[in-house]
């Protein structure tokens, strides 16, 4: 598997190539969580998001479909007792409707055959009032993006599709959510994490 293979390099390549961006993603979704919130994170990776998320939340779940990118996770927040790794699918979630008060799935989005699925599966999980948290990166935003994109993809992965801010707010609109707030973590390859509030 793709993921599992280039897990001893990813935050490498990151850290090298996109580190304000990596680093002040995780920053902004850790602004949005409360102390008081139990946060299921999908797609956590090699928990570049999770380390921040885990000094703010008073539980998080962190999920991947890949092992390699766990292991790392999981040693990354070893300081964090609050801090849980599972393998899961992020397309059939395995708990019950409306459990966490937050619920994170970064970078992911572009890569699903059938998005919808997800985003369906992140809206059961969360509790009424809570939010969905979706950091993806708008690599169409800068010519410098595009051409990570095509480095990564030569290497294995397999993007399903790729966006600017306005196409990824039009990705939002066309799902039907209304009402999602965006913030943008500017750098060479920008990522912007939408906000939606589950009614």
């Amino acid at each position: 598997m793709f993921w599992d293979k280039i897990s001893p390099l990813y935050d490498i390549f990151e850290n090298i190539y996109n580190g304000k961006v990596y680093i002040g993603t995780g920053k902004k979704v850790a602004e949005l969580i409360d102390s008081s919130d139990e946060v299921l994170e999908c797609a956590c990776g090699t928990g570049a998001i999770s380390i921040y998320i885990a000094q703010k939340c008073k539980k998080l779940i962190a999920t991947d479909f890949a092992t390699g990118m766990l292991r790392r996770a999981a040693k990354k927040c070893r300081n964090y007792p609050n801090a849980v790794f599972k393998k899961a699918d992020i397309t059939n979630i395995k708990c019950k409707d409306a459990r966490f008060d937050k619920v994170v799935a970064g970078n992911v989005i572009h890569l699903l055959p059938d998005p919808e699925k997800a985003l369906h599966e992140l809206e059961r999980v969360v509790k009424p009032g809570g939010e969905i948290i979706i950091p993806t990166y708008i690599n169409m935003s800068k010519g410098t993006g595009t051409a990570a994109v095509k480095f990564i993809t030569l290497l294995g992965a397999d993007f399903k599709r790729q966006f600017d801010l306005d196409s990824y707010k039009a990705f939002f609109e066309d799902k039907g959510y209304t009402g999602v707030e965006y913030h943008v973590v500017d750098g060479r390859m920008p990522c912007a994490i939408a906000v939606i509030t589950k009614a």
